[in-house]
């Protein structure tokens, strides 16, 4: 890449990006090929860098916390969705005095099977995503998702 082209494409990015990586970044693109493709890339790295800048620091990835995970929609979900559904059997036993015997499983039934149902793919979703990035911290959080089923299953097999 022609020195010309890469000063206006550093130039570019951000003041305190600039000072931190301009001379490394120089040195980078000068042994480049000049493409249309690597162009755009550093554009739109330069746009990126100037809506939500690096704060700095060490390069290495900053280790995941027990707390990071469970903000996940993948790991939440499933949670909220066996408290929902224990709540479902838990009200339906109240609101019928017990445990009521039909041909027919009745709509809080099948209200429970759906939201147990919906529990399935996405904790597939964060088997896939999580296991491999942070398998201890995953492997608590899916410990604290099947506890959830496991309590729904117990409510159903005793209360009904």
């Amino acid at each position: 890449m022609s020195p010309t082209l890469t000063r206006l494409l550093i130039r570019l990015y951000p003041r305190p990006w600039r000072n931190r990586y301009a001379a490394e970044f120089a040195a980078l693109l000068e042994t480049w090929p000049s493409t249309p493709r690597t162009t755009l890339n550093i554009i739109s790295s330069a746009l990126h860098e100037r809506i939500s800048p690096t704060q700095g620091g060490p390069m290495t990835p900053s280790p995941i916390t027990l707390g990071a995970i469970t903000r996940k929609p993948s790991a939440y979900l499933p949670i909220a969705l066996s408290l929902l559904a224990l709540t479902v059997v838990l009200t339906a036993v109240t609101l019928n005095g017990g445990p009521v015997r039909e041909a027919d499983e009745g709509s809080a039934a099948h209200i429970w099977q759906i939201l147990m149902a919906l529990q399935a793919p996405i904790l597939l979703i964060f088997a896939i995503k999580w296991l491999h990035r942070a398998p201890r911290r995953a492997a608590q959080v899916l410990a604290l998702q099947a506890t959830a089923v496991a309590a729904n299953l117990a409510a159903v097999f005793f209360l009904t």
